[in-house]
């Protein structure tokens, strides 16, 4: 990976953290993640006419991994309606890879290395600290917890089902442009139904969650995507697991949230464990 790649794929977790970082902030996580949702289906339909569309045989893929994603901003917006974020998104982002790399045994045949299992244990173990020094910090962690670790079931699915659904797409932009317009806009729509004032008036006052939110969701992952075509997809998936880290560094400074040490080294256990389940 040369250094122009590697700034790139940086530059996508950086964005992947910074709009998680945006839902957190805008008041009613619901209302800002539908923001989000929303900016990137208008930002993908915008972008459709001008690719290919992917082959009908992605087709039932496209659409169970749009109907989860769509499940997962809902479930993203409850994790962090009463979690913060430097605690549900390394418990969000770490876990996911776990599950897919658990769920390759039965599905896909395929073994682990030892190095994957290390991994396993390095996150284990780190998600494991993070939920003790919740729970006697007395923030009540139990809920956003279980939230988290749901979201990361999530993340999984729709990850393993893009993997098997993009190989059959043909146009790989094509794909992931219809997943965003798809799931985001039924997000955004099942929000307004249920506060079309709020979410209005959201978007008033604070209209860089929607534009800059729906960009940075958008970007982030297209940057990975284009990222794996000129590095192996391995090295790219591993350092885009930076994203823990930033949106860390992201919670202390830019939300306030309180980063001890001890959190600071869980944290970097979950980070490590998933870089090294990326690679192994």
């Amino acid at each position: 990976m040369n250094a122009t790649v590697a700034a790139a794929v940086l530059f996508a977790a950086l964005l992947h953290a910074s709009w998680n970082a945006l839902v957190k902030s805008g008041g009613s996580t619901l209302h800002s993640t539908a923001l989000v949702a929303g900016g990137s289906a208008a930002m993908s339909a915008l972008a459709l006419p001008f690719c290919a569309a992917p082959a009908p045989e992605s087709w039932p893929f496209l659409a169970a991994s749009s109907l989860i994603q769509a499940v997962y901003y809902g479930m993203l917006a409850a994790t962090y309606s009463g979690g913060e974020v430097s605690f549900a998104y390394p418990l969000m982002r770490g876990t996911a890879p776990m599950l897919v790399a658990l769920a390759s045994l039965p599905l896909l045949g395929e073994r682990l290395h030892p190095l994957q299992w290390a991994a396993i244990g390095c996150i284990c173990g780190g998600i494991l600290s993070l939920c003790i020094q919740e729970h006697n910090a007395g923030r009540g962690s139990r809920r956003t917890a279980i939230l988290a670790l749901a979201t990361a079931c999530l993340i999984a699915s729709y990850t393993v089902i893009d993997g098997l659904g993009v190989r059959r797409s043909g146009s790989a932009l094509g794909y992931t442009l219809w997943i965003f317009l798809l799931s985001g806009g039924a997000f955004f729509v099942a929000a307004a139904r249920r506060g079309n004032a709020q979410l209005l008036a959201l978007a008033n006052a604070r209209p860089r969650i929607l534009l800059l939110g729906g960009a940075g969701s958008m970007l982030s992952y297209g940057i990975a995507l284009w990222a794996m075509t000129r590095a192996p997809v391995a090295t790219v998936a591993a350092l885009r697991e930076t994203s823990i880290l930033f949106a860390t560094i992201i919670a202390a400074f830019f939300l306030r949230e309180k980063v001890n040490r001890r959190r600071v080294a869980a944290v970097l256990l979950v980070a490590s464990g998933a870089t090294l389940m990326r690679l192994g």
